[in-house]
């Protein structure tokens, strides 16, 4: 019996898309690709993941310090502004078969957990989101010191919430190694790819680290129900 489902957040719940124009890429004249070779260099998003830049001017500054140009403090407070208002229109747009999914399985008297590597500014909103409403608790890495595929965050959560591994289900689109760290602490993995196609050879790979596999979100109900 699941007694507890713990989601992964980004390109599982939510995806924080870019608009056609005013984003925080074009305040430097740089394009989408340009800005996330900077945003998402691996050593800094550690950082700001695991809580250690723990503000957003600093987060901001870090990721313009890797540019071979600077920036004006008004261009950065616009950065800070424009990426805030990407993560917030993510978590305030959120998918009505997502929702009403997670709602199912509320009335069930299941569990409902979050588990997100995520720095301050991915989840600054969390909880003006009516996604938080319907979840028990939330764990983001940047609050704990510990990112997935790391067992001790998988275990951070499972006690937070008092449930055993056996009696969980762990639902990502497989980011951050997610589905092998759920697997290794001893949750049943699905991987969702509602929101975020794989390409083959990617999808290959999680396929063998899943339990199950879903297209449409609503067929994590199906799995709910088999079990």
């Amino acid at each position: 019996m699941v007694k507890a489902v713990f989601f992964d957040l980004f390109f599982t719940l939510i995806v924080p898309n870019y608009l056609e124009e005013n984003n925080e890429y074009e305040v430097l004249k740089l394009s989408k690709e340009e800005w996330e070779s900077y945003a998402e260099n691996d050593e800094l998003y550690r950082e700001r993941a695991l809580g250690i830049i723990s503000d957003e001017v600093s987060i901001i500054k870090k990721i313009l310090a890797l540019m071979p140009f600077k920036a004006t403090e008004e261009q950065i407070t616009e950065i800070i502004n424009r990426r805030n208002d990407r993560m917030k229109r993510a978590l305030m747009t959120v998918d009505k078969e997502i929702m009403d999914t997670i709602k199912s399985l509320k009335a069930l008297d299941i569990k409902i957990c979050l588990i997100s590597n995520a720095d301050c500014m991915d989840c600054k909103y969390w909880n003006q989101s009516a996604l938080s409403k319907l979840f028990d608790y939330a764990v983001f890495s940047c609050n704990v010191g510990v990112l997935k595929p790391e067992s001790g965050i998988y275990e951070y959560a499972l006690n937070s919430i008092g449930v055993n591994p056996e009696d969980s289900l762990f639902v990502g689109d497989g980011g951050s190694d997610e589905l092998f760290g759920a697997k290794r602490v001893g949750m049943k993995t699905v991987f969702t790819e509602y929101l975020d196609r794989k390409e083959d050879k990617k999808r290959k790979e999680l396929m063998a680290e899943a339990d199950y596999h879903i297209d449409k979100f609503s067929d994590l109900l199906k799995i709910i129900f088999a079990k």
